[in-house]
């Protein structure tokens, strides 16, 4: 092409004179404006050269770019930080935040960050505090600890202990162990980082107690066990008890480290559970030091708890990295109000909400999915084949990896065969609606809906279900990372 067309493009300037760009730049900073300007009216030159069909005039390539900047500033400004329904069934679904918080700290939060709080300030005597004391006590009490320390995640807190204990020393680890978390995230990559030097024993499905033994050297700095939180070995499987390679670590005076993964500090099996290492059973077989999440099934934010004997936490809390890896004050402010609700073990289905879905009985979920269908506008039932299914639910983040955990779900059949491109639209709702998609049929599992979401669910449903779209939205089945991602 020549470059007439070209020459009708205004400069950034004379662009940023234009009333909407004008507006625009006194409403933001001008600069920033400006720098979209210069950004689309280079693409636009781009387009032009590659021979992209343009307005004839320059009033019409000036209204493009206007339009231009404006969706720019649009796909700045739309979050994709959004409350969503997750009815994937996944009650501690990682790529949804996990667990969802009680009311209790909902409230609690709320209080703390509206102004300032004593974060780091003893009020009693005026001096400077110490921010771990929020929650240091709490732990303490509900684990049977002697002392306590909060990391911003278990990966964090791994990290900790291990750059403590096992600086440039070798910790000592089965290989059956040698766990792979959400992301391609793996222990081993965790402790080269900590400057442990790993020495693996055993295989994957056999680890003796004399493999231990065999590899403590005057280089050892721990022994380290993991919890396979996120999977299970059966069958032709040796692994020596926890209190027995305690036994052993102290014979040789090392410390003994105990990554649980998800923490859990209430029995599952009062609520018809499989059972679950408690993180008060680590430390009453011996173990010295003990990391577990606070955001999988104890509830609470994200962040990492590490518990255990004073001497080695006091260790853990002045290394260095403590700063770089300690919680703000929210983080703190939540989990405080979620260790209090552990107090009162009767009320914990009630106030706990992570709980009281993995508690809650199948038939109590089925009655709610009733509710669901009554309230679905006759749009969508004329469109779609509804019916109730029984369905598996799962705890997801890694705790009761072999757990299904008996549901139902309001099942969409959509009668065109297109399940993507209508949970595409789900998704694009508002709220936006997360289910999943099996034999090209839609699964909305009502046991990770709260009663008090099942409006919102319906508005949701009857609004995206009932219109006509022109756009395909087709984005595919993802069912990664937790099982089920979210149709």
């Amino acid at each position: 092409m020549d470059n007439t067309t070209l020459r009708l493009l205004p400069s950034v300037e004379e662009a940023a004179g234009q009333p909407a760009l004008r507006a625009l730049c006194e409403r933001y900073s001008a600069p920033f404006i400006k720098n979209f300007i210069r950004e689309e009216l280079e693409a636009m030159r781009r387009a032009l050269r590659a021979g992209a069909p343009a307005a004839p005039a320059r009033a019409a390539l000036t209204d493009e770019l206007t339009g231009r900047v404006r969706s720019r500033l649009d796909r700045l400004f739309t979050s994709p930080l959004a409350p969503v329904l997750n009815a994937t069934g996944i009650i501690l679904h990682t790529g949804l935040g996990r667990a969802p918080f009680a009311a209790a700290a909902r409230a609690r939060v709320m209080e703390i960050m509206a102004g300032y709080c004593s974060l780091e300030l003893d009020l009693a005597s005026g001096k400077r505090g110490e921010r771990n004391e929020a929650v240091s006590g709490l732990i303490c009490a509900l684990c049977s600890a002697e002392a306590a320390v909060v990391a911003n995640n278990n990966a964090a807190a791994v990290l900790l202990a291990l750059n403590t204990l096992c600086l440039n020393k070798e910790a000592i680890i089965s290989r059956g162990q040698l766990i792979e978390i959400g992301g391609s995230f793996r222990l081993p990559d965790v402790m080269e980082k900590s400057g442990a030097i790993m020495r693996e024993i055993g295989t994957t499905n056999k680890t003796r107690l004399r493999d231990y033994e065999k590899a403590i050297t005057p280089q050892t700095g721990a022994i380290v066990v993991a919890h396979t939180s996120n999977y299970r070995v059966v069958g032709f499987t040796e692994e020596p008890e926890l209190a027995e390679i305690v036994a052993l670590a102290h014979r040789h005076q090392l410390p003994l480290l105990h990554d649980l993964g998800g923490g859990v500090l209430v029995d599952l099996r009062r609520y018809g559970l499989p059972y679950e290492p408690l993180v008060q059973d680590s430390l009453a077989a011996g173990a010295d030091v003990v990391t577990f999440s606070g955001d999988k099934v104890l509830g609470g934010p994200q962040s990492g708890l590490i518990v255990g004997r004073e001497s080695w936490i006091r260790k853990i809390h002045a290394n260095p990295l403590m700063r770089a890896l300690r919680c703000d004050k929210l983080v703190f402010a939540a989990l405080e109000a979620t260790l209090r609700l552990y107090f009162e073990e009767g009320g914990l289905p009630a106030s706990h909400p992570a709980l009281a879905m993995l508690a809650e009985p199948a038939g109590q979920v089925r009655m709610r999915a009733e509710k669901v269908v009554e309230a679905l506008a006759p749009e969508v039932k004329n469109r779609f084949a509804v019916t109730i299914q029984a369905s598996a639910a799962q705890a997801g983040s890694g705790a009761l990896p072999l757990e299904k955990i008996p549901s139902h779900a309001v099942v969409l059949s959509p009668p065109d065969g297109r399940a993507e491109y209508w949970a595409a639209r789900l998704r694009g709702a508002n709220p936006p609606v997360l289910g999943y998609i099996q034999e090209e049929r839609i699964w909305l599992d009502l046991r990770t809906i709260r009663e008090e979401e099942t409006p919102a669910l319906c508005s949701a449903l009857s609004l995206a279900l009932a219109e006509r779209s022109t756009g395909s939205g087709l984005t595919g089945d993802d069912r990664a990372g937790d099982d089920r991602a979210g149709a």
